[in-house]
């Protein structure tokens, strides 16, 4: 019975261990077993099992205890015990577009002295998704690196590399970026600028586009080289470049008046002097505050003191041109062109309003003054113009008698002329007719040539004879008959009314 009962016991034992070391092996199994999401990156810590990590170091490249530098991708992985390793799950490091990622690394290689940025890595994606190779073959600075990440994801080891989403550099057009390198060879500059990837200011500005800089090894001040002006006056203009309202710019003249005077500048910083600009001075807005702003109170200032308050009233143009000129060779050497230079207002009621007045008042009376003797100048042209009108009325109207004598002196003469010609073709006519009557009566004796005549009258006059000739009878009565007829007609029409 004894040896059945050990028979039995044995062949349970038999039975039992290999399922019980099947089941523990299912258990070790299931519990070492790790699923990252794909999103996600395993970080592996480790507890023991391991030496101790070099002084100095955090990251375990060699299977150390602590944090592992190899990281767990998406996926099963197993053999990572909960009581050996502590397994932390993170998101991916995602950068968003417009944006770069600036890198610090917590461990590597120590830079050399005097660097405080890391050189730029050659093999930059396998630099930062393998840490393992980061910090061997790969011979990775320990701090701040040059080398930025652009957007997109990445599976990193976040406690390797610590990376901050900053803003791209965005030159945008009318503008320039002036880099400031704090990397790179250092050299000697008389001007204060060097060449791009030496330490200082470049002489060469960056031109519009985007640019993934790392803001913290290259600082950018971005120059708007556009025209910009600006407005020395109680009210702003819109799109004149000043943050805060600039008051009217105070002088005061040579006779000891004080009053303010609106300006308006406007300039310009062209790409080629832009690195100059912020080598002397700065940026967009310490040019304003410490550069124009300051030299153009100044001119107008200094301008004013060699004036007086009305002379510079009167003169606005001239103190235009002299401070335009001045302040043009003064900020040319900063890289900085003046364009204009106007004048608005000049003194208010306050400052100026009496000496307006003075000054007014004596321009009315001036003006009255000069309008008095322009009437009385116009009165003596018009009494000078009324008697040359009339003196020339006389001359006409003497011309015109003289010319009427003429004529009536030309008719007289003419008169005379017609009537001896007339008289004459009378006495020729006569003469002829006497001659011709003559001859006839030679022929036809006095009576009949008389008679002949007679009829050519009664002919020619149309005289109605008949009945009185008839009375008469005939014979040698008829010529006095005929006769007595055309007296007779010619006294009737001498009497007809």
């Amino acid at each position: 019975m004894a040896v059945y009962e050990t028979r039995t016991l044995n062949l349970n034992i038999k039975i039992f261990v290999p399922i019980i070391i099947f089941l523990i092996f299912i258990v070790a199994v299931a519990t070492s077993i790790i699923n990252v999401g794909p999103d996600e990156v395993g970080i592996v810590s480790k507890k023991f099992g391991g030496r101790k990590l070099p002084d100095g170091r955090i990251i375990a490249v060699e299977g150390e205890n602590g944090f592992q530098a190899g990281v767990l991708m998406p996926g099963w992985h197993l053999w990572y015990w909960k009581w050996q390793y502590d397994i932390i799950k993170v998101k991916d490091t995602e950068l968003n577009p417009g944006t770069v990622g600036i890198v610090v690394a917590k461990d590597g290689i120590s830079l050399p002295e005097g660097e405080i940025y890391a050189p730029q890595w050659e093999e930059p994606d396998k630099m930062i998704n393998d840490a393992v190779y980061f910090l061997t073959k790969g011979k990775g600075f320990k701090g701040p690196q040059l080398t930025v990440l652009q957007p997109g994801k990445y599976k990193i080891n976040s406690k390797l590399f610590e990376v901050k989403q900053v803003p791209v550099t965005n030159v945008r057009v009318g503008t320039v970026a002036v880099i400031k390198s704090n990397v790179g060879q250092r050299v000697a500059s008389d001007d204060g600028l060097v060449e791009k990837d030496q330490r200082g200011i470049w002489r060469t500005p960056l031109l519009p586009q985007e640019y993934y800089l790392n803001t913290n090894a290259y600082e950018v001040t971005i120059i708007d080289t556009r025209q910009q002006k600006v407005s020395y006056t109680a009210e702003s203009e819109r799109g004149e470049a000043k943050v805060q309202p600039l008051q009217p710019i105070t002088v005061r003249s040579a006779d000891g008046f004080t009053f303010p005077v609106d300006v308006r500048v406007t300039y310009k910083i062209d790409k080629e002097n832009a690195s100059k600009v912020v080598a002397t001075v700065g940026d967009d807005q310490l040019v304003l505050d410490k550069l124009i702003t300051p030299s153009v109170r100044a001119s107008f200032r200094n301008n004013a003191e060699k004036v007086k308050a009305l002379d510079y009233v009167q003169n606005r143009s001239k103190q235009e041109e002299q401070c335009t000129n001045e302040l043009q060779r003064e900020l040319a050497q900063y890289g900085i062109t003046i364009l204009a230079v106007r004048i608005g207002d000049v003194g208010d009621e306050k400052s100026l309003g009496q000496l307006l007045k003075t000054q007014t008042d004596k321009e009315i009376a001036r003006q009255e003054q000069q309008t008095f003797i322009e009437q009385q100048k116009a009165a003596e042209q018009e009494k000078a113009l009324t008697k040359t009108t009339q003196e020339a009325e006389e001359e006409k109207r003497l011309a015109t008698a003289s010319y009427n004598v003429k004529v009536a002196e030309q008719e007289k003469q003419q008169r005379i002329i017609n009537a001896e010609a007339e008289a004459e073709m009378v006495k020729t006519v006569a003469t002829a007719q006497a001659e011709a009557y003559k001859k006839i009566s030679e022929v036809i004796g006095s009576d009949n040539a008389a008679l002949i005549e007679i009829l050519k009258l009664i002919a020619a006059e149309n005289i109605d004879i008949t009945p009185d000739v008839m009375v008469s009878g005939a014979g040698s009565g008829i010529p006095d008959a005929l006769m007595g007829t055309i007296l007779k007609d010619m006294v009737k029409e001498k009497k007809a009314p």
